[in-house]
C-alpha cells in the first residue's frame, strides 16, 4: 500500500518561509515524477511544482524566484522551500506522486497525500 504522509506546514508572517517534506511509503520500486499542487478556498487545485526523477524542474509563474523543489530518490521524498511568502500562498499543498510503480507490478499509478495548510498572515 503506497502513502504519502506531508509535513511542514503552519502560519508564517509575509515574507516568511516554509519548508514543505513528502515521504511516499511502500514497496516502491520507482516514481517518474513527484510534485506540489494547492488549493485556496473557492479556486482550483493548481499545480505549484513539479520535479522528475532526472531532475528536471517545473514551476509555475508566481512562485518562480520564490519556491525551490527538490527530490532525495533514495528516500522517495520531495521537499518544497519556500521563501518571501505572501498571502496569496495561503493554500491547502498537496503531495502528488505520478507514475509510481509498485514492486512485483506492472502498471503505474497517482497518489496524493492529504494535505497540509499553509497560511500566509500578519
Amino acid at each position: 500500500q503506497v502513502q504519502l504522509v506531508e509535513s511542514g506546514g503552519g502560519l508564517v508572517q509575509p515574507g516568511g518561509s516554509l519548508r514543505l517534506s513528502c515521504v511516499v511509503s511502500g514497496n516502491i520500486f520507482s516514481i517518474y515524477a513527484m510534485g506540489w499542487y494547492r488549493q485556496a478556498p473557492g479556486k482550483q487545485r493548481e499545480l505549484v511544482a513539479t520535479i522528475t526523477n532526472g531532475g528536471s524542474t517545473n514551476y509555475t509563474d508566481s512562485v518562480k524566484g520564490r519556491f525551490t523543489i527538490s527530490r532525495d530518490n533514495a528516500k522517495n521524498t520531495v521537499y518544497l522551500q519556500m521563501n518571501s511568502l505572501k498571502p496569496e500562498d495561503t493554500a491547502v499543498y498537496y503531495c502528488n506522486a505520478d507514475s509510481v510503480l509498485v514492486a512485483y507490478t506492472v502498471r503505474p499509478h497517482d497518489y496524493w497525500g492529504q494535505g497540509t495548510q499553509v497560511t500566509v498572515s500578519s
